[in-house]
């Protein structure tokens, strides 16, 4: 695909700073790995950390590998420029496949997987930003190992590669030589954590604060994601159970209840939830209350009040939640995600 003259353009050069061929590969030479459709910060996120790593004396060669060389078209417009195929990328210690939401939607076409097969047998680590990582679970690669990718395709990941241990709340992991993160933004996070195995944590931490962002951010990914989006029940049974909660979370949904409400046993009720859920009513219940307390927090709501009117009860039971779910605390929830210009709304009783 042909770029156009008005695209602004992303350049990169496959050969090293000073101008030499590439030698043998050690994991400072990077092929990041793009096709057309690709997720543009998957790929100027990582390029930017890895050019403020060469900034501070720690330089890395970025080679861009795309299925058949030459420009690529991002999913934002701007095309990539410069890219190799596989074979003419020649041998390189770090694979970084990009992501792009096409990876989620349908399976990876085959010159995509092959010239990420082309790559991995010479690297010494293999990772994934975003949905990459259905680039290498397609690939076998994953099979028996832990990986994530965006909270919003975990659930795909998991259903298309069952043998794949898809941790959803994950920024990023490590197993063995395979590392995955999850959405977009995320493979900073992750290439930072690349820099850091290289060159140390102080290495790591000044590019960090070039780029003012976090070495190690806290929380994992649910913090981001939406709220809880549930699936529809297939039974009638539990589809009046499932509106009574979401329409006032606040109120008395124990499993004694909620059975008595469905007019059938607590054990039953709870079989129902699993099978059509794949959770059971105590966490499912708290899920729900969890979100109402989020959206209460965004809204301008104490601790407190959104505790209470959530129906987790307590500070304290807010707090657990929010740690157990989101792996953050509400306040530093509300810090990071309530608009600046919100004003405090009234408590009310």
């Amino acid at each position: 695909m042909s770029s156009r003259p008005d695209e602004p353009q992303i350049r990169t050069s496959h050969r090293s700073a000073d101008g030499a061929p590439p030698g043998a590969a050690g994991p400072s030479r990077v092929a990041l790995v793009v096709f057309d459709g690709v997720t543009l910060l998957d790929v100027s996120g990582p390029s930017e950390v890895l050019h403020q790593a060469g900034r501070f004396g720690y330089p890395y060669e970025l080679v861009l590998v795309s299925p058949g060389g030459g420009p690529v078209t991002t999913a934002a417009g701007p095309a990539l420029t410069g890219t190799v195929t596989a074979d003419a990328a020649g041998p390189v210690g770090t694979v970084l496949v990009a992501g792009g939401d096409r990876l989620a939607e349908r399976p990876p076409d085959d010159a995509l997987l092959a010239a990420v097969r082309t790559l991995v047998p010479g690297a010494a680590r293999i990772a994934s930003v975003c949905t990459g990582a259905f680039v290498l679970a397609a690939l076998g690669l994953l099979d028996g190992r832990r990986a994530t990718t965006h909270w919003r395709h975990a659930a795909t990941l998991a259903r298309r590669h069952p043998r794949v241990r898809v941790e959803p709340d994950a920024l990023h992991l490590r197993d063995g030589r395979y590392v995955t993160s999850a959405g977009i933004s995320a493979g900073i996070d992750l290439t930072l954590a690349l820099v850091e195995d290289d060159h140390g944590a102080e290495v790591a931490r000044d590019v960090a604060r070039e780029m003012v962002v976090f070495l190690h951010r806290p929380g994992g990914q649910s913090q981001f994601s939406a709220a809880l989006d549930t699936p529809p029940a297939r039974g009638d049974l539990l589809r009046p159970v499932l509106e009574s909660v979401l329409a006032d979370p606040a109120a008395d949904h124990s499993l004694p209840a909620l059975a008595a409400a469905a007019a059938v046993s607590p054990r039953h009720l709870t079989r129902r939830f699993r099978a059509e859920l794949g959770t059971t009513p105590a966490r499912w219940v708290e899920r729900v209350r969890l979100d109402r307390a989020r959206q209460l927090l965004l809204d301008g709501h104490s601790v407190t009040a959104a505790a209470r009117h959530s129906g987790l009860g307590t500070d304290e039971s807010l707090r657990r939640a929010f740690a157990r779910h989101l792996g953050t605390t509400p306040t530093h929830y509300r810090q990071r995600f309530a608009s600046t210009r919100q004003t405090e709304t009234p408590e009310g009783p």
